[in-house]
């Protein structure tokens, strides 16, 4: 289990407890989601950048040089 650290503002005394059960469920359950979030992330970054690729390649089917493509990109 981890620790607390709870400061009474008014007084400025610092009481050091065990973590609820509570409190490490909750813990857990944020470390799950900013687990599912950084997943979300990369995955819409690799569909971006797979996307960014095919359009590359069509345009460049299409018959557009490498610098006319890296324009249209600017």
């Amino acid at each position: 289990m981890g620790t607390v650290i709870e400061v009474d503002c008014t007084t400025g005394i610092s009481t050091e407890r065990e973590q609820t059960p509570d409190e490490i469920a909750a813990q857990e359950a944020m470390a799950a989601q900013a687990e599912v979030d950084r997943v979300a992330r990369e995955a819409e970054a690799a569909a971006v950048a797979a996307a960014k690729e095919s359009a590359q390649a069509k345009l460049a089917a299409l018959g557009l040089t490498p610098e006319e493509i890296a324009a249209l990109s600017k």
